[in-house]
């Protein structure tokens, strides 16, 4: 389980659901991440749900299913506590690496729980953690409409390929 201080970050102000890259000035306890466990399930489906990341045709508890079947490790959830005890889910991150290049899907952060860097703290850790593999590189998708994040990870060093993303669902969710 990696401990990563939640120190704020010079940043903007504006950041929604998926992003907490800005500094609120607010002191913030230790995010500490580790590997989604099964019974995370509905804090993390109630999670999702607050940052706006479900969506009709995407069953969350079969999204979870599914990723549980390949790569569980790549699934990871921030928790926060006093004390030293497991705290509550306040943040997850998916990610995925198929040999080519990796891909990260759910960033959230509870909005109680933003601009403390535990974004930020999420991104690094799956990055280590697709380099270890041998990943070369790490793609991601945001709602086009979606400024604020696309901010987020311009900060970040990540940047607009230029490529048209196109989808075909193959299990329909309903």
């Amino acid at each position: 389980m990696a401990r990563t201080p939640s120190r704020p970050v010079d940043g903007d102000s504006a950041v929604d659901a998926v992003a907490d890259a800005a500094s609120s000035g607010r002191p913030g306890p230790c995010l500490q991440i580790r590997a989604f466990r099964p019974g995370d399930t509905e804090a993390v489906v109630a999670l999702w749900r607050d940052c706006g990341l479900v969506r009709p045709w995407n069953d969350p508890y079969r999204d979870i299913d599914r990723k549980m079947t390949t790569q569980p490790e790549l699934f990871l959830v921030g928790t926060v506590a006093d004390g030293g005890a497991d705290g509550p889910v306040v943040a997850s991150a998916m990610a995925g690496y198929d040999g080519h290049r990796g891909w990260l899907y759910y960033l959230a952060v509870a909005p109680a729980h933003r601009r403390l860097d535990h974004g930020r703290a999420l991104i690094a850790q799956v990055e280590g953690l697709l380099l270890a593999r041998g990943c070369p590189k790490l793609s991601l998708q945001v709602r086009s409409g979606n400024a604020a994040v696309i901010d987020f990870y311009r900060r970040l060093g990540y940047g607009q390929d230029e490529v048209v993303s196109l989808g075909k669902r193959l299990i329909p969710d309903d």
